[in-house]
């Protein structure tokens, strides 16, 4: 376990690459999946089984990523004066903004008119983290304050009439209320927001908060113990509310003939906008395994953290992969370029009626994962022996 200020923290490095791994699965299936652009997964009362589990399991990835952002940024102040601190998150958010609208757009769809916007989680990380610069100039109570407010009270407005038209209703959308919302720009260009960004910033300032526990001084025995109680908190307090369902979550579950379909009904929490219901039940085992991870040292560890290390460099590299395998895959199926554009989707060369059975989308999957094993590990070493500035930004 690292205990100085430049150790890397082994257990955030491997729980932030099995999630990472875990991500691609997701990606895979967007792309290569039968149904993935015509059918929800996570429907209760349509989906398989397997394919529920193949979407849900996903869910675990955005909020521990997000959440080890702000351990991250927790971390990387340790030696800098409180300013520095906040101007450097400040310029960083700045940046993944920028990454996300000019970079990301282009790598998920291929379209080089820009016809369509892509805000994701690089777009929230962004913005919590301009947010996170400026209230921890402030101090350490205001982002938990906030932190908390936001992470346990944002399904409020669950209950409140909020703006439908007009910017209002728009702005709104973007910060707190998100689900695949389409904003028009005008002409033939769109907003596709994904994100809700102010629920995803409750989540990084808590990561923030509980980054004072991984101080050098923190006892590391305490630290296990409060990591653990504070993830079976979670979730009892998931258990709880989808049990009393009416607090925590826009989409109540129901009750289906035959118990499978019920409880997969009782998991399908709200990930678009995060619902705390959601937020729990990913974070809480998060949290256990943050505390179990500790003492990990085994060959599966190291071989995951080589993807934990460098989680700016993979994210980008893994969609760019993805999506350039697709367009071998549509052209090899004998696919012409008057395909390459569906007017019903984002994305180029993803026709809505391509794509395969799940064992081929796993497979996919798992060749896109070990494929990215020796350019992270190429580009960790290279981050380790290299002290250029810019790369305190990837």
């Amino acid at each position: 376990m690292a205990t100085t200020a430049t150790s890397r923290i082994h257990s955030i490095d491997i729980l932030r690459g099995f999630v990472m791994i875990v991500m691609a699965l997701d990606h895979v299936r967007d792309f290569f999946h039968i149904t993935a652009m015509t059918a929800d997964p996570l429907d209760p009362a349509t989906t398989s089984v397997p394919l529920f589990f193949t979407r849900w399991i996903t869910h675990f990835c955005a909020p521990v990523f997000v959440f080890l952002s702000g351990i991250s940024a927790s971390l990387s102040r340790r030696n800098k004066t409180k300013a520095e601190a906040a101007i450097f998150m400040v310029k960083r958010g700045f940046w993944l903004l920028a990454v996300e609208l000019v970079g990301m757009t282009f790598i998920i769809t291929f379209n080089p008119f820009y016809n369509v916007l892509i805000f994701q989680v690089i777009w929230v990380i962004g913005w919590s983290m301009i947010l996170l610069g400026l209230c921890s100039r402030i101090s350490y109570k205001l982002v938990l304050f906030i932190g908390a407010l936001l992470f346990f009270g944002h399904n409020i407005l669950d209950y409140i009439p909020l703006p439908q038209t007009g910017v209002p209703a728009a702005l709104w959308r973007i910060f707190f209320t998100a689900f695949g919302t389409i904003i028009p720009l005008g002409g033939n260009h769109f907003i596709f927001a994904l994100y809700a960004v102010l629920p995803w910033t409750g989540v990084m300032f808590m990561g923030y908060v509980c980054g004072y526990f991984y101080n050098p001084d923190f006892p590391a025995a305490k630290r296990r113990l409060i990591l653990f109680q504070a993830g079976i908190a979670l979730i009892v307090l998931f258990v709880f509310l989808r049990v009393v369902n009416q607090y925590g979550d826009p989409s109540h579950w129901k009750t289906y003939p035959g118990g499978i379909r019920s409880f997969l009904s009782f998991l399908n929490a709200s990930k678009y906008p995060p619902s705390l219901v959601y937020l729990c039940m990913t974070l809480g085992p998060g949290l256990l395994a943050l505390s179990f991870l500790e003492k990990s040292q085994n060959a599966p560890a190291r071989f995951i953290t080589a993807y934990g290390q460098v989680p700016f460099f993979y994210y980008v590299l893994h969609f760019f992969g993805i999506h350039a395998l697709l367009v071998i895959f549509f052209f090899a199926t004998g696919h012409t370029t008057s395909q390459i554009v569906d007017p019903n989707l984002p994305f180029f060369f993803r026709p809505a009626d391509f794509g395969y059975d799940l064992p081929i989308v796993y497979l996919i999957w798992i060749l896109v994962v070990l494929s990215l094993y020796f350019p992270c590990k190429w580009f960790s070493q290279y981050k380790k022996a290299s002290r250029k500035w810019w790369l305190s930004y990837l």
